[in-house]
């Protein structure tokens, strides 16, 4: 059966090697010509026949992409016809402009909404050497030290050009960085690495899933990874080094109650839901259903079945309804095994409101985002009033006053094709109604939190998971309060320090070097006592501005590794901060929120 659709949404994903192989085999000239290639490219017709992917380079020529297993893993499985090949550019433009692939589901770690999936080794034909082992000593073997120098080069050069100028090319090395990584045992950075190719595409490509922060928080991964390693021993090694796989261990019978499904769409391409189960003890499991996909799949995943057992539940009643599992394999993040010993049929559910689930609702606010930034899965359950729309930057947020807090909760994606907005929207209109809620934790200096599902205003027994159902008005009940005034918040300047960070990340070293450049932002940072993040963005906007030239003027290479390291500690010393003002933002409880007069 064959499909057809344009090259950017219908391209197999490419493994990271086998783009790094093709880009470096082309000559300087192809490779100046690679980014127009890539577009061109990506505008063209697909037809996918089974494995094979074929795309009309024009109106004589086909490119195929041979993807057995849903992935192509070899530079032999892209074939084109033109005269030029096998050393033309449309080979290199097509794995591209494809999504990187991920490995397997055997051997891919947890899929969750706030992590994308972790990169495995890929097989190479020829004379590629196999996966190092893990040393057995406690520290870093001389491969892993080559891997981690070659991918902080690799991101340093990314950053240094910002996603305006990191084109294919640029792509293709950190690419090549991640995989060496990967086989010297390094997988958390060679993740990181792929996300931060993955979010530089998102943001070069105007796609609408795209977000600076995320791929800021990649990039300082990558870095920070790759910059600890070599100095890294025991248990901090571990810790740099990561795991590829997260084993499945035997955990016996299994009763379990539906607590809510969520959908999952993530800047590398995949999509799909989640859905989240609680046992008698309060323990959360979650079984998913994540594969390369857009919102298209995000939205409709609810409907498909549950891969577990027996069952014939979709993930939308499970959400509901339970599960009694025998045989269960169990991720150390709770996620369920869908092994052939897996048996699951369906069970009954119960309300929020009733146990075991109650008592979800029941460890203090404090604690539940103590947890949270610990490390935890980040899901607070919260019992609130709502109390409208306060407005921010990145667009209004629904108020709610959570024991006193004023919470702002935010969609978990803006995505159309998801209802999260339209609900959230609703919602604000039934100012008063006092909900339980399911949110993940946003670390900021004031309360905020996604909004994941909610019980129904109009019916407490009833639940809403609100990127897969839909409110509708006539269901809501009339607003009983008047819209809330949110009391001043004197927030510490913090936003100065990470705004430049961002700016770095999409304009690369050259925004920061402008003569003049945030002139007065130190200042104020030590007015506040701030001056540690001060002296950081002094040192950020001199190692932007730090070019040096030759005895006849011309500029002499940057110093790409000082500017690196100068952004990095910003990013660091940000996202601590953060975390700080965070836990004392949700452990402030007071009179934060009131009616207006």
């Amino acid at each position: 059966m064959s499909t057809s659709m344009s090259a950017s949404h219908g391209l197999p994903p490419v493994a990271p090697s086998v783009t790094a192989e093709l880009v470096e085999a082309l000559s300087p000239r192809l490779r100046k010509r690679l980014d127009a290639g890539v577009a061109k490219l990506a505008a063209r017709p697909t037809v996918r026949d089974g494995d094979t992917v074929r795309i009309a380079v024009d109106d004589d020529t086909d490119l195929e992409l041979h993807a057995p297993g849903g992935a192509v893993t070899s530079a032999a499985a892209i074939r084109c016809g033109c005269l030029l090949a096998p050393d033309c550019l449309h080979r290199a433009a097509a794995a591209s402009a494809a999504p990187v692939a991920e490995n397997t589901p055997e051997d891919t770690p947890e899929v969750t909404p706030e992590d994308i999936p972790t990169a495995a080794p890929e097989t190479r034909p020829g004379k590629e050497p196999q996966p190092e082992p893990e040393p057995a000593a406690e520290s870093p073997s001389p491969g892993q030290l080559a891997a981690a120098r070659a991918l902080f080069d690799a991101a340093a050069a990314v950053l240094e050009a910002g996603t305006d100028g990191s084109g294919a090319v640029l792509q293709a090395e950190l690419l090549r960085a991640a995989h060496t990584a990967r086989l010297a045992a390094l997988p958390r950075a060679a993740a990181a690495a792929v996300s931060v190719v993955t979010g530089v595409r998102a943001a070069r490509s105007a796609d609408p899933a795209y977000r600076l922060p995320d791929l800021a928080d990649a990039l300082r991964t990558a870095l920070g990874v790759a910059h600890r390693v070599p100095h890294a021993s025991g248990a901090e090694l571990a810790g740099l080094r990561g795991t590829v796989r997260q084993p499945y261990t035997p955990d016996g019978s299994l009763r379990l109650y539906g607590l809510f499904s969520e959908p999952v769409l993530t800047a590398t391409g995949y999509a799909g839901a989640v859905t989240w189960t609680a046992d008698a003890d309060g323990r959360l499991y979650t079984v998913s259903d994540v594969a390369p996909g857009g919102a298209g799949r995000a939205a409709g995943a609810a409907d498909r079945t549950v891969r577990l057992g027996d069952t014939a539940l979709t993930h939308r009643e499970l959400s509901r309804a339970g599960l009694a599992v025998s045989g269960a394999t169990v991720s150390p993040t709770g996620r369920l095994g869908a092994g052939a010993g897996v048996r699951a049929v369906r069970a009954s559910g119960v309300a929020w409101r009733a146990e075991p689930l109650d008592r979800l609702w029941a460890p203090p606010v404090a604690e539940q985002v103590a947890r949270a930034l610990d490390g935890g899965h980040g899901l607070l359950f919260l019992d609130v009033t709502l109390m409208g729309t306060v407005r921010e930057a990145a667009g209004d947020r629904l108020l709610a006053d959570c024991d006193g807090l004023a919470l702002r909760l935010a969609p978990a994606h803006d995505d159309p094709a998801l209802p999260h907005r339209d609900n959230l929207r609703l919602l604000a209109a039934a100012r008063g109604s006092r909900l339980r809620v399911v949110a993940r934790l946003v670390p900021g200096p004031l309360p905020r939190a996604l909004l994941l599902a909610a019980e129904h205003p109009a019916d407490p027994d009833a639940r809403v998971d609100l990127g897969l159902d839909r409110l509708q008005h006539a269901d809501l009940p009339a607003a009983t309060a008047p819209p809330a005034a949110v009391a001043a918040v004197d927030e510490a300047p913090l936003h100065l320090l990470r705004r430049r960070v961002h700016q770095a990340v999409s304009g690369g070293r050259r925004v920061l070097g402008f003569p003049g450049g945030g002139a007065g932002d130190g200042a104020r940072l030590r007015r506040v006592g701030l001056v540690t993040a001060a002296d950081l963005l002094d040192d950020l906007h001199a190692s932007a501005a730090d070019r040096t030239r030759d005895a006849f003027g011309r500029l002499l290479p940057a110093d790409t590794a000082r500017f690196a390291r100068a952004w990095l500690a910003s990013a660091v010393y940000t996202g601590e901060v953060e975390r700080a003002l965070c836990s004392a933002a949700w452990g402030a409880v007071g009179k934060a929120v009131s009616p207006a007069l």
